[in-house]
């Protein structure tokens, strides 16, 4: 089954890729790799989730905002490759979550994401390696921040 069949099935809508917010590449392809610069939580309106996880959102808003962040990210790798069936597997994913200081559960946060990386592309290729990093600030006061490696078809 393609991916796009996949995200069908799953009744998954992708968002329209964000524009670039500033002198960047938003996928950089070195062989057989698919570098994709950091997304946060883009809507189907064009508008991002925003709030810091332990004040405007509660653990659960924080992995919708992780999970939008992932609809995000596939929809650039999906404008960029021309098909996300081109994608053989997750690689690493770097993720940030705008917090309270007294928030701890970043990782729980970011699951939100890894969790529709593991529906869409499956159990091996959706799971990769991860860090989850809390941080006191992200543009536009985005909830979350993902950077991901891909490996690609060619």
């Amino acid at each position: 089954m393609s991916i796009e069949a996949r995200l069908q099935e799953l009744n998954i809508e992708l968002p329209s890729p964000p524009p670039l917010g500033g002198v960047y590449q938003s996928v950089v392809i070195v062989g057989n790799m698919a570098y994709v610069s950091g997304h946060g939580p883009l809507q189907s309106d064009g508008t991002y989730i925003t709030g810091r996880v332990g004040k405007d959102l509660d653990l659960t808003g924080g992995q919708a905002a992780a999970r939008q962040t992932g609809l995000a990210l596939l929809a650039t790798v999906q404008k960029h490759l021309g098909s996300l069936d081109r994608v053989k597997r997750l690689v690493k994913s770097l993720a940030w979550v705008n917090c309270t200081d007294d928030f701890y559960e970043q990782p729980k946060v970011i699951n939100g994401y890894s969790e529709l990386m593991r529906e869409v592309f499956g159990d091996e290729a959706g799971v990769g390696a991860r860090s989850a990093i809390g941080t006191n600030v992200l543009p536009g006061n985005i909830p979350v921040e993902i950077e991901i490696a891909l490996e690609i078809e060619p």
